[in-house]
């Protein structure tokens, strides 16, 4: 018990001193010298894990911000290209409005589904058919002009045979010089081609000249924009020359379409024809 009482009032007496005289300062800042060294030794360890996860932390927010911006970015791309669709369609219906109120044609609007599957043939599929009251042979336009005709018809949908395709034919007018012809789908020098055939060598047509529709053929009204002559050929040893015109409407991009009634269903009829008087004599009776 005296040891006890001794050093506590030693320990007593030295905090009183070191409050008052700061007598143990010197002893304090020695030691705080001497054992530095080995604090900063045991305190690498501790810093250096928290720099790891620290670094990896900021590493995966970073990753992850990167993603996020990423993700933004196609997305408004994304956007800006819708946007830009939309205001291609936009315009184009516009233009396709506007071609129908200039029309004395009954016109029902339809989009353009997809292209036809036979491969070497020019068609596309539209979604208006038989529950529509769209009827086969009916005239199709897009904002350009004349993009084809209904060769086909089904409940829900029809094919559409576009100017371009081998087999179709349709009477023109050339607005210069008041010509008719006849234009054929062609594909000889590239996939959207029609040649006007059977005209003259001397055939007063240019690079340049339009041709409409004619109307002579009771299915296209006249005065419709059909395509446009790119070159001539002519030959002294051929009889017509090798007109090459190309389609004023967009047979290879074409959306939104107006399909229109036959002109012949829109014509009066034909009247009856007159039974002729027969021709032998007969007695009058008196």
């Amino acid at each position: 018990m005296s040891k006890l009482a001794v050093c506590s009032a030693l320990a007593l007496f030295l905090m009183v001193a070191d409050a008052r005289f700061k007598v143990m300062q010197p002893l304090r800042a020695t030691l705080a010298a001497v054992l530095y060294p080995v604090q900063w030794l045991a305190l690498r360890p501790v810093i250096l894990f928290q720099d790891g996860s620290q670094y990896f932390t900021s590493l995966s927010t970073a990753k992850a911000a990167q993603e996020e911006a990423l993700k933004q970015r196609n997305l408004q791309s994304q956007r800006a290209h819708q946007v830009e669709q939309l205001t291609l369609e936009n315009v184009r219906l516009r233009k396709l409005m506007g071609l129908r109120e200039r029309l004395q044609s009954p016109a029902t609007a339809a989009q353009v589904l997809y292209d036809a599957a036979d491969p070497y043939s020019r068609k596309v599929i539209i979604d208006k058919g038989m529950a529509d009251h769209i009827g086969l042979g009916s005239p199709v336009l897009d904002e350009y002009g004349v993009l084809g005709q209904v060769t086909r018809v089904y409940p829900l949908v029809s094919e559409v045979t576009l100017l371009t395709d081998r087999d179709h034919a349709i009477p023109v007018l050339n607005t210069r010089t008041g010509a008719r012809g006849v234009a054929f789908g062609d594909v000889s020098m590239h996939a959207d081609a029609m040649e006007l055939r059977f005209m003259a060598a001397n055939a007063d047509v240019v690079a340049g000249d339009l041709l409409t529709t004619s109307g002579v053929d009771g299915v296209y009204p006249p005065g419709l924009p059909v395509a446009r002559v790119e070159k001539v050929e002519r030959r002294v040893d051929a009889a017509f020359a090798r007109i090459y015109c190309v389609p004023t409407a967009l047979v290879a991009g074409a959306m939104h379409v107006m399909v229109l009634e036959p002109l012949a269903s829109q014509m009066p009829a034909r009247p009856p024809a007159e039974v002729a008087a027969p021709t032998g004599k007969r007695g009058v009776a008196k």
